[in-house]
């Protein structure tokens, strides 16, 4: 199913909690709603979904204007972030429920049943209930019971929230694999970039109701368009300045921590004011007086380190209290600076982003 939604706006009270959105989606695609709490991505799915009715604006399904269609003839599926089980139902009995609401034949009901809970895995939990089961597995029984309708279009609605930081990484590579392998257009709605960047084929970042930018997840990683998108995807350095003109191909940036270089960018031209965008994983340290090659040199000294298991990230404050990040990928072969040491920040002008500030 291809949806199309045009200009769509939705109030409650003086709150614009969704504001003139605008974007397109495939069929077969996995495309996630992406951004912080209260940003309006679970108000638009919801819209999407016939939930709520959009003050303005169009959403179509396959061309058709879907607006006054109420959800149970939009042919969606649902996963909500609590999973809406009945606790007094069995497994089965869950999965079945909309099937009977339907009235469709006992023997079709008990083969769809069937082979939704194999897509699951869960085959041979039909007669548990709710509480006996894991998070992991309620979720994948609020999944079956929204595949089994045979939706053309699937919505998830932050499903995997309420679990544990490795079962969610696990049950998420099977949403991406069963949804690849069904061919279902699908929306998923989460404020977990790490989430979205591994899940979709495309994201959208929205932000107090706006849209800001759709892409690739590698797309929104290494050409953010707008400070935000920049700031809420992964972690980066945000460097102010002021563009001074171009050298050799590069934009020469004039900041508070010195003249520095970047990537051109079409548009910004001398003192247009910018931010530039430098990932933690394109910085290298050096001790003072014994840098190595690179464009750019920031002098500092390191006032915090923190390991995360395959990476340690040192905090660099450099002039005016400019803090930069800079992560080593090896800390097996690194040895460890400690706090106070002065050091040099160098970061390729090549893996420096200039964006309009």
């Amino acid at each position: 199913m291809q949806i199309r939604i045009i200009d769509l706006t939705k109030r409650f009270g003086t709150l614009e909690a969704v504001s003139h959105v605008s974007l397109e989606i495939g069929d077969g695609e996995l495309f996630t709603l992406l951004g912080p709490s209260g940003c309006g991505k679970s108000t638009l799915l919801r819209l999407i979904g016939g939930f709520y009715v959009p003050d303005t604006g169009g959403i179509y399904f396959n061309g058709r204007l879907v607006n006054p269609i109420p959800p149970y003839q939009r042919n969606i599926g649902m996963v909500f972030q609590n999973y809406a089980l009945w606790p007094h139902m069995t497994v089965w009995q869950n999965v079945a429920y909309g099937l009977k609401v339907r009235r469709l034949p006992g023997q079709e009901i008990q083969e769809r049943v069937s082979e939704g809970l194999r897509k699951v895995n869960l085959t041979g939990l039909e007669d548990r209930y709710p509480g006996q089961l894991s998070g992991g597995q309620q979720q994948r029984v609020a999944l079956a019971r929204a595949l089994v309708l045979n939706p053309e279009l699937l919505l998830l609605d932050e499903p995997l929230s309420n679990l544990d930081a490795k079962i969610r990484v696990a049950v998420r590579s099977e949403i991406r694999k069963l949804q690849k392998e069904l061919g279902i257009t699908t929306i998923y709605v989460t404020h977990d970039q790490e989430e979205a960047l591994s899940l979709s084929d495309r994201i959208a970042v929205l932000n107090q109701g706006k849209l800001f930018q759709i892409g690739t997840p590698r797309e929104l990683y290494e050409e953010p368009a707008t400070p935000f998108v920049a700031d809420f995807i992964g972690v980066n350095n945000l460097i102010p300045g002021t563009v001074a003109g171009e050298r050799d191909g590069l934009l020469r940036v004039q900041t508070a921590l010195g003249e520095l270089q970047a990537l051109r960018r079409p548009g910004l031209k001398p003192s247009d004011r910018c931010l530039l965008a430098v990932r933690p994983e394109n910085a290298s340290l050096a001790l003072a007086g014994r840098e190595g090659p690179g464009e750019n040199r920031v002098s500092g000294k390191i006032v915090f380190a923190s390991y995360l298991g395959n990476t340690l990230r040192y905090d660099v404050e450099a002039a005016g209290g400019t803090l930069l990040k800079v992560d080593i990928r090896d800390p097996w072969h690194h040895e460890r600076l400690e706090v106070g040491v002065s050091v040099t920040v160098l970061f390729p002008a090549g893996s420096t982003l200039p964006i309009p500030a």
